[in-house]
């Protein structure tokens, strides 16, 4: 192994931890605001905004092409690193369910992460046969293609195509084919957001290879890149944390 080889495997994309940190003090800021005004009720008619809509959809849509993105650094572990995510997104569901039933969160952003991992290892041995400007391009037009498959149809530019309801029995329900009356505090089904990822999985050799972004990505934000590189553990700590300042604070101004 040359002394090349070897600094390119030590090098750290510094860019990419603070753009993940940066959407997770966004995520915490979101999720401090829902603890505030939908589960204390201090503005019902909050999550309807498309102000919190379209800040909601940025911040799952940076978390989820940055780890596309990121898949090729961890793909050696890939499969021990899927299955964790799985678990601590399944221990997530169970402690919502016990402790907070009416938030709890069903196949959230963890388990689809998870899922995303895992479904990229096949696709790593295949997707390398494809130019990656034409699977990013391709993954995109699916992903817009099925981005409302939740709601019964697909969309095709200017009309829309209904699915059959058969489909919504609920046993597809993490594929994107929720059963009626399911309800997840945080859904994040195979379908549509799996082309997303994979988007961004296609995007790392269309920019990787350009020395000057490669460049770009080593700069380090401080605070921002230290947040990043522990992502797991502050999203997993993060909503019990804001509860209870959210319980201290209702039971003191309240």
């Amino acid at each position: 192994m040359t002394e090349t080889t070897i600094e390119k495997q030590k090098e750290r994309y510094y860019l990419l931890d603070a753009l993940r940190g940066l959407a997770l003090v966004n995520m915490i800021l979101y999720h401090f605001s829902y603890d505030i005004f939908i589960i204390y009720g201090q503005n019902p008619d909050w999550l309807g905004a498309p102000a919190t809509f379209f800040w909601q959809q940025g911040i799952c849509w940076s978390f989820i092409l940055i780890s596309g993105f990121s898949w090729r650094f961890g793909a050696a572990n890939s499969l021990k690193r899927g299955l964790f995510l799985n678990g601590l997104g399944l221990l997530i569901t169970a402690v919502t369910w016990l402790v907070i039933p009416d938030e709890v969160v069903f196949f959230g952003i963890l388990n689809f992460i998870g899922c995303g991992v895992l479904l990229t290892i096949p696709l790593s041995k295949l997707g390398k046969k494809i130019p990656p400007l034409l699977g990013a391009v391709i993954c995109l037009v699916l992903f817009a293609l099925t981005y409302p498959i939740q709601n019964g149809y697909l969309w095709l530019g200017g009309e829309t195509l209904a699915l059959s309801q058969e489909l919504y029995s609920g046993v597809l329900t993490i594929f994107g084919f929720p059963g009626a009356g399911f309800y997840s505090s945080d859904y994040f089904p195979i379908l549509p957001w799996i082309f997303l990822y994979w988007t961004g999985w296609f995007l790392y050799p269309l920019l990787m290879k350009n020395k000057g972004i490669r460049h770009f990505l080593s700069i380090r934000i401080p605070l921002l890149s230290e947040i990043g590189r522990k992502t797991i553990w502050i999203y997993v700590l993060h909503q019990p944390i804001l509860m209870g300042i959210c319980i201290i604070w209702s039971s003191l101004f309240m």
